[in-house]
């Protein structure tokens, strides 16, 4: 252990970059009506709403409820007065859809600044087995029994909240296999058995993007494909570097886009997709898919954020245009939730969970647009 805090210490200079500025909260009022505009999406389907506000109150009461709950840039609360924002929404819920303007009236918006960039993400559905196949020869791998996760703020205070994912070898510690060593060079071939197989690499890459997915078996039985971890390196998007390299101009990407260029270009295939060195391990279940809360997410409500800034079982109200087909964009405002985190979502970005399904997919590929986001907290004097 000692070799290993040592060498750890001699790398933390590679491996722990400088945070960027946080974003802020600025109190604000919403206007142009979209207190009300949130209120009745909410009211639209209370029973579930309900149930998504009661799994963020269920982790928010499992917290230390003195402790800050906000990071910089956010405002002094605690997890104690997070949970009771919750309730009051609870409460207030059934009554919005007679009463839309309790949102504002009850609860302080706090508008998130700059204007927080919103894309989308989705449950893919995809064949598979839990069984070696000749059918299905693309390994899903699980968790290896070889990666170490080492918490860098039990060295030095700086560090809090940091941790670094390596692997000791020969008593040196090294950075986690990449995703070139892992699906071209075998790194994990004979060592780790896969959790699941499949027929495309491309599904798995997919997969890991997305966070979780649907694995349907040869009986026709659905099972959950859940994040497990990851190997510790940086998120590199295939997107942006298909667009750097002028293989899809930036006006057509998306992710349906990225799927047709690898499908007609084959002989690329590993070499993009070995640009993007992060890699995710998964575990199967047969419920999900749950976000970083270990809880159910609900399609349209449950939102990724960075717990940095805007902690998991944060209350949003957010307004902003989906896509559509044929290249418009429908305008909504609705009750989100942070339920969930992502590698790349740093600051003031938010991943909406889109659900499953053709329109999820859609939605995901396409959405990428800036969106008036607000936190809302239960007034002091709010009943």
């Amino acid at each position: 252990m000692r070799l290993l805090a040592a060498a750890i210490a001699l790398t933390l200079l590679c491996a722990c970059a400088a945070p960027g500025k946080a974003p802020t909260l600025v109190e604000g009022r919403p206007g142009s009506g979209l207190a009300e505009r949130v209120a009745n999406s909410a009211a639209a389907d209370p029973a579930s709403m309900a149930r998504a506000l009661r799994r963020s109150l269920d982790y928010v009461r499992s917290k230390p409820q003195g402790a800050q709950a906000f990071g910089p840039g956010g405002p002094e609360g605690t997890w104690a007065e997070l949970a009771a924002s919750l309730e009051h929404m609870l409460e207030t819920l059934p009554r919005l859809g007679d009463d839309p303007g309790l949102l504002e009236r009850e609860f302080v918006w706090r508008e998130v600044s700059p204007e927080p960039l919103m894309t989308g993400y989705y449950e893919p559905e995809f064949e598979g087995t839990l069984e070696s196949d000749p059918r299905f020869p693309v390994p899903i791998y699980g968790l290896p029994a070889n990666l170490q996760t080492v918490d860098l703020g039990t060295f030095h205070p700086r560090w809090k909240g940091q941790s670094l994912t390596c692997r000791v070898e020969g008593g040196k510690v090294l950075p986690y296999f990449t995703r070139e060593e892992i699906d071209s060079r075998g790194a994990l071939a004979g060592a780790q058995t896969p959790v699941a197989w499949t027929r495309d690499i491309v599904d798995v890459y997919f997969l890991q993007v997305q966070g979780s997915g649907r694995l349907r078996l040869p009986d026709g039985s659905v099972r959950h494909v859940l994040y497990a971890g990851k190997n510790g390196h940086e998120y590199v998007s295939l997107g942006k570097v298909m667009i750097d390299r002028g293989l899809v101009p930036k006006e057509e990407m998306s992710m349906q886009r990225i799927r047709q260029y690898l499908r007609e270009h084959p002989d690329e295939v590993t070499d993009l997709l070995n640009t993007n060195p992060s890699y995710v391990f998964f575990r199967i279940a047969d419920d999900g898919p749950l976000g970083a809360m270990g809880r159910a997410l609900t399609p349209m409500v449950s939102v990724a954020t960075d717990s940095a800034f805007l902690p998991l079982g944060s209350i949003l109200a957010v307004e902003a245009g989906l896509p559509q087909p044929g290249g418009t964009a429908e305008p909504v405002a609705f009750l989100g939730l942070a339920q969930d985190r992502g590698g790349a979502i740093k600051g003031s970005r938010l991943d909406l969970f889109c659900g499953a399904g053709e329109r999820a997919e859609f939605l995901a590929g396409h959405l990428q647009a800036r969106s008036r986001v607000f936190l809302l907290l239960k007034k002091q004097d709010a009943p």
